[in-house]
């Protein structure tokens, strides 16, 4: 039995990693390529241990295995190993090199390997969206991008000019805000691919739709114009049409997730009640807030907001609804956001942006089980004194401490000699 009682949970995993080994059915073997002594780090082989001891307390069935480069040179070629202490994680007929070792890297690659099977997510393209794997600041690659990559998703641009039909390995495919008008037969393309049961993360900016106004007939949407002014974002010195989410409706997607996001110049979402789509909204924002009509655009109102009520609507709002049906024997998922932004290169780093964004792609792809949890936060560990507490306790260490240490002398001696 073992309680960790420092202070950060220092000698214990985070919780997010526990989750993770509860998702690995079969066993999971590591070849660790190390010599017993490494010049820089010294046993490197105890260092590698007793960190994945920390593994090996929640499941008992990862094997690890040393290999000593030096006297098995043969067998450390064949395995194409470059760096001393490098080793091979095996799980479900899988295997990653790691050269580096710490819980977000293990993690990361226990939860790649965790994927039941090999997801693409492809974006649209050649209309100027928003790239899955762009490094400017509007696009998604930087964070967003690169920590599903770290998932383990396999990302791929799409051009329905070029494409015959939305391929059919497609685990997820994300429209972005087009900057250009999608040609007729393009969206002619994508509505098949809805009619088929295709995935669709649709990340809807507040600006005109170019093309895609078929698209939200087919989804039952309503997008009014206007960008919601939440009265919370000013409060925390942000722009005014900023939105900030704080709670979330009981989902697979929010499950757990306590974590503040932020949405520069999000729209409202709205939609009628077909029997066809079960509707589930994600993120409600701006309860003493509104939205404006006068902010379309995503440009902030001059001067300070103020609620009109001949054009405004009062809050709150919702700007993220998931959709679900069975349609052609498969269960078909679809997330609307009405903003963008929330997940670009500018702004992901906001709160928990990147962390929702891949939960909704995880559920979008049917792999709710790998759906983030939060990890937890390290707890203050600065004590703040005032000059009066530094005083006294300069003056007990000082003074008060030695004189009682010579009083207890005295007192020894004192009762020594008269006995």
């Amino acid at each position: 039995m073992q309680r960790d009682v420092t202070h950060n949970a220092n000698n214990s995993l985070d919780p997010v990693s526990v989750k993770v080994l509860q998702q690995l059915s079969g066993p999971v073997n590591i070849t660790v390529y190390a010599t017993e002594q490494d010049a820089r780090l010294g046993d490197i082989r105890k260092i590698i241990s007793e960190f994945l001891s920390l593994y090996q307390r929640y499941k008992s069935d990862i094997k690890l295995v040393f290999i000593d480069p030096v006297k098995e040179a043969e067998r450390t070629r064949a395995a194409h190993i470059q760096l001393n202490g490098e080793m091979v994680v095996e799980y479900a007929g899988r295997s990653e090199h790691l050269t580096q070792i710490n819980e977000q890297i293990f993690t990361s690659t226990l939860l790649r390997m965790a994927h039941t099977r090999d997801q693409t997510v492809m974006y649209l393209d050649g209309h100027g969206e928003r790239k899955l794997d762009g490094i400017a600041n509007h696009d998604l690659g930087s964070l967003f991008g690169a920590k599903l990559k770290q998932n383990g998703f396999r990302l791929s641009s799409l051009n329905l000019a070029l494409a015959q039909e939305v391929p059919l390995n497609a685990s997820v495919l994300v429209v972005a805000q087009p900057q250009l008008d999608l040609m007729p037969g393009e969206m002619d393309k994508l509505l098949r691919y809805i009619d088929r049961g295709g995935n669709l993360l649709w990340l809807v900016d507040a600006e005109p739709l170019h093309g895609l106004e078929r698209l939200a007939e087919k989804l039952d949407l309503l997008l009014p114009s206007g960008i919601v002014i939440d009265p919370a974002a000013t409060g925390m010195n942000a722009a005014p049409t900023w939105s900030l989410g704080a709670t979330y409706p009981p989902h697979a997607i929010t499950r757990n997730f306590n974590l503040i996001t932020a949405f520069p110049s999000a729209r409202p979402l709205i939609w009628s009640e077909e029997p066809g789509w079960e509707h589930h909204v994600l993120v409600e924002v701006a309860p003493r807030g509104w939205v404006s009509r006068s902010a379309f655009g995503g440009k902030a109102p001059a001067g300070k907001p103020a609620f009109d009520k001949r054009h405004d609507t009062p809050g709150p709002a919702i700007i993220a609804v998931a959709l679900r049906r069975s349609i052609n024997d498969r269960d078909q998922r679809i997330v609307v956001v009405g903003n963008g932004a929330f997940l670009s290169n500018s702004f992901a780093g906001n709160g928990g942006n990147v962390d929702l964004g891949v939960n909704m792609v995880n559920w979008l792809s049917g792999e709710e089980h790998l759906i983030t949890l939060q990890p937890r936060t390290a707890k203050d560990s600065n004590l703040t004194l005032s000059r009066t507490q530094l005083n006294v306790i300069s003056i007990g260490f000082l003074l008060g401490l030695p004189l009682m240490l010579a009083g207890a002398g005295v007192y020894i001696w004192w009762k020594r000699r008269r006995t």
